[in-house]
């Protein structure tokens, strides 16, 4: 199907008061992520209570729920070459914004965005995207136009966690046959074509505790994290990628106990943020962090491999690029931009997966996490039917 054809068969479908209904209705519900990440009662209670019963309003079926927690909904044909289109239920907490799920329209313009936006925590990462995903789905399935091959919208349980469970869930429990993906972030409606990976590792320092009247009785652990650092500092990193820059390892956490007055700290503990660059492994990049620290003298040193998520890249012209720069011109009369995204997410767990996978989505992630966390409305609607144009192109 081309994509003039799709757009005809999708132009009258689309309802203007129900999307923003629905936007306003995602972001109304909080669905923040806490200590307890994707097994938090309220995201999956978010799923089951609001995210599902709109499928079934929109679309007439609800999808499934996993084993998990995460939704699956299925529209089309039995092939195994779907379309996979992934949203996320979790958003940063509340933090310092004020009325942070009201979900109320406001003026973009004192915020410095153009036109009618809503505004609530997630609206410009998550939650945007989430409604333009749902109903895309609507307009897919209101314009009986016969798929081949599944559309598939999979509404994950993470969005904040940093690392690929609920995705690695989704595809090895819940039988995800996909050939393209679109990852529903915010992307300002831009196609982005790569994003930076990223693994957490966590160094321990250990020396010997003593009063600080004689310390030359401890071992400070402190002055071992110094030394460690030092080493890391040296630390060769890869050569800078063209649109993701240089690969960065960046101290996030340091903290020494007992956190007794006069006592000297005989445990550090720090947190490296190591972003890696497309082709890069997280695997490797642990092994050359333990290979740089070596041994410490008068010291007992461990770095242990935390969470992590895949680096991603695609060539400008995939299929699933290709499918919504055709969309996007369609639908904004104009050509589609390209960029890339300095945070980790789960198109490269996707890439690796074999589903060639991009990101898009309404909304501008510079606004994301703080108290100015607000979508256009004009975004979220050319999202949704750029999003069921891709679908149509790519499945019809």
């Amino acid at each position: 199907m081309t994509c003039e054809e799709a757009y005809a068969s999708i132009e009258g479908c689309a309802r203007d008061h129900e999307l923003i209904e629905l936007l306003c209705d995602l972001l109304r519900y909080p669905s923040p992520r806490t200590e307890q990440l994707e097994a938090d009662p309220q995201i999956k209670k978010f799923i089951r209570e609001m995210v599902a019963p709109r499928f079934a309003d929109l679309t007439g079926t609800a999808g499934a729920i996993d084993s998990m927690g995460n939704l699956i909904w299925r529209h089309g044909g039995s092939g195994v070459d779907g379309f996979l289109l992934m949203a996320y239920a979790m958003t940063f907490p509340a933090a310092s914004m004020p009325q942070p799920f009201s979900g109320a329209l406001v003026d973009g313009e004192p915020f410095g965005v153009a036109g009618q936006c809503a505004l609530g925590r997630g609206a410009c990462e998550q939650k945007g995207a989430l409604a333009a995903m749902i109903y895309a789905a609507a307009l897919v399935t209101r314009s009986r136009v016969k798929l081949r091959a599944p559309l598939i919208l999979a509404v994950s349980l993470a969005g904040e966690t940093g690392r690929h469970d609920a995705a690695c869930s989704i595809l090895q429990k819940d039988e995800i046959h996909a050939r393209s993906a679109i990852v529903g972030l915010g992307t300002g409606n831009r196609i982005c074509l790569g994003n930076k990976g990223r693994i957490d590792v966590e160094i321990i320092v250990c020396g010997k505790s003593a009063h600080s009247s004689m310390p030359w009785e401890g071992v400070n652990a402190i002055d071992g994290f110094r030394r460690v650092m030092e080493r890391l500092d040296r630390l060769a990193l890869p050569s800078a990628h063209t649109g993701l820059g240089h690969a960065t390892l960046t101290l996030t956490h340091v903290s020494s106990a007992p956190e007794i007055s006069h006592t000297i700290p005989d445990h550090c503990r720090l947190i490296l943020d190591r972003r890696l660059l497309p082709r890069e492994n997280p695997e490797a990049a642990f092994e050359e962090i333990q290979k740089a620290l070596g041994d410490v003298t008068g010291f007992a040193v461990e770095a242990k491999a935390g969470a992590f998520m895949y680096p991603s890249e695609v060539n400008a012209d995939c299929a699933a690029a290709t499918a919504v720069a055709h969309a996007t011109q369609a639908i904004r009369k104009r050509q589609a931009e390209v960029c890339y995204s300095p945070a980790a997410l789960d198109a490269g767990f996707l890439n690796r997966s074999g589903i060639e996978t991009i990101m898009f989505g309404p909304g501008d992630l510079n606004l994301a996490h703080t108290d100015r966390d607000l979508v256009s409305l004009e975004e979220v609607r050319d999202a949704a039917k750029i999003y069921a144009l891709t679908a149509l192109q790519s499945l019809a």
